[in-house]
């Protein structure tokens, strides 16, 4: 079963992931129909050069930790990804035939939300994602079987050109440990059996999704050493990185 591979299996499949051609406010909440969309207000936000921003990496790396801090830093929106799927418990537990289930929902939810913020003509604002759509594809090809994944993909075709496309991408990495650490802090009941296979497999599938990557200017960022919500420094740094034009893939490698 394609689920086995949070234990540790992973699906033999070259061709995975290449990709498709004052004082501060307290955050405030824009209605999309029950979607995570919020927005929050800070005096003089620093000059952006970009309109939307995604954020993207493994499970654990921090990437909803930066989008709020980001949001809180500048003027924006923030659209964060439904962490609630009712899949979700039960794809974790290796139930039989959940993946697929999982997947979809994913899928389906991630693309009503970012049509929503295209009526919302959100865009006069800074845009904040936790996610960037093609995720969609990269769990896909690590959790389903091939006939789950054939379908999957013709509907993934049909959506893709149809959603917004980021004018930055921040990649974030680190390594097995420090995702597992990060997950094992945040406490979420249904990752409590995360295995660290999965975590390795899913770093793998990532990195070999950025490596081809050239759709829109991505900076790579190193967070091993990285700790934006306790240390000011680290954050205040990569504020300068993102206040700079970045193009094509660059990277950000801090020292110890």
């Amino acid at each position: 079963m394609a689920s086995s591979a949070r234990r540790g299996k992973r699906p033999e499949r070259n061709a995975i992931l290449q990709p498709q051609l004052e004082p501060q406010l307290e955050p405030q909440e824009v209605s999309l129909e029950g979607e995570s969309l919020r927005y929050s207000r800070a005096v003089a936000p620093d000059p952006f050069p970009f309109r939307y921003l995604a954020v993207d990496g493994p499970i654990g790396v921090g990437k909803t930790t930066l989008v709020d801090m980001l949001s809180s830093r500048y003027e924006g929106v923030k659209m964060l990804e439904d962490a609630e799927n009712p899949f979700l418990q039960a794809f974790y537990d290796d139930r039989p035939g959940v993946a697929f289930q999982t997947e979809m929902y994913f899928l389906l939810t991630r693309y009503k939300q970012q049509l929503d913020t295209q009526q919302q003509d959100i865009f006069q604002r800074l845009l904040l994602a936790d996610y960037t759509f093609p995720k969609n594809r990269i769990f896909a090809y690590l959790n389903l079987a091939d006939d789950e994944l054939a379908l999957f993909d013709k509907l993934f075709q049909l959506l893709e050109p149809q959603v917004p496309t980021p004018d930055l991408v921040l990649y974030l990495t680190a390594d097995v440990d420090t995702c597992m650490a990060r997950i094992k802090k945040r406490q979420r009941s249904y990752e409590k059996q995360m295995a660290d296979e999965y975590i390795a497999q899913l770093i793998d599938a990532y990195n070999h999704y950025f490596y081809h990557y050239n759709d829109t200017p991505l900076l790579v960022i190193d967070t091993r050493y990285l700790d934006f919500a306790s240390k000011e420094e680290d954050f205040e740094e990569l504020i300068h990185q993102l206040e700079r034009p970045i193009k094509g893939t660059e990277y950000y490698v801090p020292t110890r």
